[in-house]
Formats: C-alpha cells, sequence, structure tokens
C-alpha cells in the first residue's frame, strides 16, 4: 500500500498523541548521588483513541488543586495551560512530605551502604551516616526522593492525554538542591505537552468538501506516450556532426558557460559558480530546467562562436540565492551534432521494446504503461491535494515534543530512503545522523513539519468519528514489510513504534478512501 505523502510514510507518521502507544511515558533523571544511578516517572498510558480527552486552551483558566499524601499533608498544585498544547504545573511540597522523603532517603542509604562499626542491615544512626555518606549527596538523593513522591501527584490531572517522553522540570535541579530545606516548602515547576485540540474552522468540519486538483500535462497517458516512444527512438539514432549552420531546436550541443551578476549600475559583479559549466551536454529538445531565454539566445550559434547575453533568473527559481538575479552569461559553443533517427518501421520494434514485433504494438504498450503511471500519479495528486486541504479546516496548537517526534521520524525516512538509493557512504550518512544535522533540518522544514501533523491529526479524528476500521491481516503484513525494510539496510527499529505508524498509515488509506466517495473533487489541466 503506497499513499502519496510524506505524512503517511511508515517511517514518518506520528502517533496520535500516543494515548494508545505500549510504551510508558516516562522522565527520567540520573544522578551518581542518589541511591541508585537513575529513576524515572511512570505515568499510565490510556489503552485507546476513544478514551483521549481534549485540553480546553484558555489564557485565563488557572487551576488551583491539592493532591493527597499519604493521608497527611497535602501536595499543592497550579495547574496553567501554556502555548503548543502545554499544561504548565507549579508545585509545593509541604515540610511533612520533605521529611518523609528524607528519612526514606536515609533508610536507603544505611541498607546499601557498610558504615564501619555496623552490621549490615541495621539502622545507622542519622549523624553517623550523613558523614559517611556525605550531607549533600544526601540532600541531592532527598531532592529526586520529593520529584520522584510528588510528580504523580502533581500530574495527575493530565495523564491521560499526557505524551510519551514531553514531560519537562523547568526548575534546575541545582536550584532545587540549594534552596531544599526541611522546614520550608519546596517548591519546583514541571511541564508536559498535551493530546492537542484538534478545532474547526467551521461547522460542517470535513463534511461537504470540495477539492480542486490541477493535473499536470506530463501526466497525460498520450502525451507522455509520444514522448516516450520520441525518447526510444532518439536513444537507437546516430549523432552527426553539424558543419554547414548554427544551432536550431532538436540539436545537441556542448558548451562552455560562464556567468556573472549584474549590479544596479549595469556593470559585471560577482561570478555565479552554481551556474557556470565546462563541457556542459545540452538537448535543445529536453530543455525544461533551463533559465527562461537561455535557449533562445544560443539559436543560431555555430562551432568555436561565443556568445554573451543578460537574462534575470525568475522569482520562482529553485536557488533561493538567485531569484530575482540579473545576470550576463558568457556562452561558447565547443561542438554541435543532430541526430540522424533510424525509419520508424516494424524492423525497429525489437530494438524499442523487446518482445514487440510491430510499432503498433510497441505504441499499444508504451501507452498501457503510461496509463499505469498516469492513474497513480493522479491517485498520489488527489491524495497530497484531499489531506492539504484537510489541513486548512483546523487550527492545531502543534505540543513541542510531537513536532520534534515526527520531525525527526521524517528526516529518518529520507536517510533511509538515500541510503536504499546508494547514494550515502557510511561517513556521509554519519555526518548527516548528527544532532546538528536533525536539528537544521527540524528549523528548514518547521513549516512542512507542522502541516503534516495537522494532517495527521485531522485523519486521526475522522477515522474515530466515521467508525473506519482496517483489517488485522493487513496491520501484520504491513507490520512485516517494515520491519524487513529496515533489516535491508541494518537499520535500528523498535518493532512497538513500526506497528504504532503502520497503524497510522492504515488509518490515513481509510479516511482517504472515505473522503473521495464523500466529497466533491474535480479535475483541471494546468
Amino acid at each position: 500500500m503506497e499513499l502519496a505523502t510524506a505524512a503517511v510514510v511508515s517511517t514518518a507518521s506520528i502517533h496520535h498523541g500516543r494515548s494508545h502507544s505500549s510504551a510508558p511515558r516516562t522522565a527520567s533523571w540520573s544522578s551518581s548521588s542518589s541511591p541508585s544511578s537513575s529513576w524515572s516517572l511512570s505515568i499510565p498510558a490510556s489503552t485507546s483513541r476513544s478514551q483521549r480527552r481534549r485540553l480546553l486552551v484558555t489564557s485565563a483558566a488557572v487551576e488551583l488543586r491539592e493532591a493527597a499524601a499519604g493521608g497527611g499533608d497535602s501536595v499543592r498544585v497550579i495547574e496553567t495551560p501554556q502555548p503548543n498544547s502545554c499544561v504548565k504545573f507549579s508545585v509545593e511540597v509541604p515540610p511533612s512530605i520533605c521529611q518523609e522523603c528524607y528519612q526514606t532517603t536515609l533508610l536507603e542509604y544505611s541498607k546499601r551502604f557498610k558504615v564501619p562499626g555496623f552490621r549490615p542491615g541495621k539502622i545507622v544512626p542519622e549523624n553517623v551516616l550523613l558523614n559517611y555518606v556525605g550531607p549533600q549527596h544526601v540532600r541531592a538523593a532527598t531532592v529526586e526522593a520529593i520529584l520522584r513522591h510528588t510528580l504523580p501527584q502533581a500530574l495527575s490531572s493530565v495523564e491521560e492525554r499526557a505524551l510519551e517522553d514531553s514531560v519537562r522540570i523547568l526548575t534546575k535541579f541545582d536550584d532545587m538542591n540549594e534552596a531544599f530545606s526541611l522546614d520550608h516548602v519546596f517548591r519546583y515547576d514541571v511541564a508536559v505537552d498535551v493530546v492537542p485540540e484538534v478545532r474547526w474552522l467551521s461547522e460542517d468540519k470535513y463534511k461537504n468538501l470540495k477539492v480542486v486538483i490541477e493535473i499536470d500535462e506530463i501526466v497525460d497517458a498520450e502525451k507522455a506516450a509520444e514522448l516516450e516512444l520520441k525518447r526510444r527512438r532518439k536513444s537507437l539514432g546516430l549523432l552527426r556532426i553539424v558543419t554547414d549552420r548554427g544551432l536550431q531546436v532538436g540539436d545537441l550541443v556542448v558548451l562552455d558557460i560562464l556567468a556573472e551578476t549584474i549590479t544596479t549600475d549595469g556593470s559585471k559583479g560577482e561570478k555565479i559558480p552554481s551556474a557556470e559549466s565546462t563541457g556542459f551536454h545540452l538537448d535543445t529538445e529536453e530543455n525544461t530546467n533551463l533559465v527562461p531565454g537561455f535557449l533562445g539566445s544560443l539559436i543560431g550559434i555555430r562551432p568555436g562562436e561565443t556568445r554573451t547575453f543578460p537574462i534575470q533568473f525568475p522569482e520562482s527559481f529553485e536557488q533561493e540565492t538567485l531569484q530575482g538575479v540579473r545576470a550576463q552569461f558568457t556562452v561558447v559553443c565547443k561542438e554541435l551534432f543532430y541526430r540522424e533517427l533510424p525509419e520508424l518501421d516494424d524492423s525497429l520494434a525489437a530494438k524499442l521494446l523487446p518482445g514487440c514485433n510491430t510499432i503498433d504494438e510497441v505504441k499499444e504498450r508504451i501507452l498501457e504503461r503510461c496509463k499505469e503511471v498516469e492513474k497513480t500519479a493522479i491517485e498520489q495528486a488527489t491524495d497530497n491535494a484531499i489531506l492539504d486541504q484537510l489541513g486548512k479546516l483546523v487550527d492545531v496548537d502543534v505540543p513541542r515534543s510531537l513536532f520534534q517526534e515526527q520531525g525527526q521520524q521524517l528526516y529518518g525516512a529520507k536517510l533511509l530512503q538515500l541510503q536504499a538509493e546508494r547514494k550515502l557512504d557510511k561517513d556521509q550518512l554519519a555526518s548527516l545522523s548528527s544532532e546538528k544535522s536533525v536539528q537544521e533540518y527540524l528549523k528548514s522544514e518547521r513549516e512542512n513539519i507542522t502541516r503534516i501533523i495537522k494532517q495527521m491529526l485531522v485523519v486521526g479524528e475522522i477515522f474515530k468519528a466515521e467508525n473506519l476500521q482496517y483489517s488485522t491481516d493487513q496491520l501484520v503484513k504491513e507490520v512485516e514489510n517494515s520491519i524487513e525494510e529496515f533489516k535491508r539496510y541494518n537499520q535500528d527499529y523498535d518493532e512497538g513504534n513500526i506497528k504504532q505508524q503502520v497503524q497510522d498509515v492504515l488509518e490515513a488509506a481509510k479516511v482517504l478512501e472515505w473522503l473521495k466517495e464523500n466529497c466533491t473533487i474535480e479535475y483541471i489541466k494546468k
């Protein structure tokens, strides 16, 4: 199964809040001063999309609540919604709980350390234990124990909609450690991302959806078949040197190209290395990538001739630094050829397409292939257009953690594709896998990543609202295929994550199928 959008590739899809992920949501903190080398806070994960709750984001909404701690004093929590579907908790821990955690820490240390003069397991007096372990270590371990003890209570109001691995303790550990006292309230701030609310911009939501899809002429099967037959015939032709005329469309020419910018006063500026080339082979019938006006300025040029002419790069030019730039090109014609094409008769059929005996058979089979390509291209364009339209129908406050996760998955899929196409060696792959490269990608692709997240969240909403389903056999098959793909290229993978991603892909396929049957689609030629 394939979907024509990066939003639904099996290695790059979001987890719809991850509320049904098999992995626990954890916030971990390592410290050599604690009784154990690390600790983790686990927030139970709900098991179904239907159990999700939505966060009503209101700037003025601040909730104050109290969480009971062991039936005694309570932890006070001020809950404040933040931008990007984040909730901040300001936590106040009473001295009684701090003292309880302190005593627990001392007891744990007395069990773990062999203090001279005391048998293993025996309770060691506080002053002796402090002198042996060091008061600074006991203090740090007590702070961790307080966090471990109170965080689940502090975050209990969002446990069913908290996003996995998004818990962030905002107060610096050193500041908490320095401020800690058994006689005073212990304070800290913590934040967590929650499942974002999908806010529809119209009452109709996705109902009565109308989508207009522009189809490129190159997709047209009839025209594509003609071009393909022409290309195959050209490949069988012979190149002959042109001696008695200048360049005309249909020729192949070898050029040396120099380019310089033109300043506002008309003088020459800097060289443009990306526009220069030596021994450049130009097929004048395949010039879609040329700067507008370049080929027209060369018509009639003869071998050995040099031409200089100005050209302005279009504002839509792919290379941003050249968009709208005025340049002066100096072009030397080195060699000029024309093609001597073979007669298009049945004797050429087998060379044009192995297995064919007549030209009519060649044309028929090429047309069949082009129709398949046309069908796939139209399906992909339709999927893309529908998803793009869906993204425009909603407003979503995308959480930071969800953006990071989705962006990293998209980047990983990109590297996997490049590796599959053998465009990367080990050194290049290592360089592109660095944290710096990932962050640069996230920054440059922020708009695209956000768009994809919005699309996939909308897909999840529609899948649930319309009670759509896919078969277990489909899920198992796609998971197996994805795992095989990772194994083929020796990539690490998490089977649980792959299963979740495949579920997202299957959901998207079902939603797109439903929308195609229940919305208005119009196709127009570009």
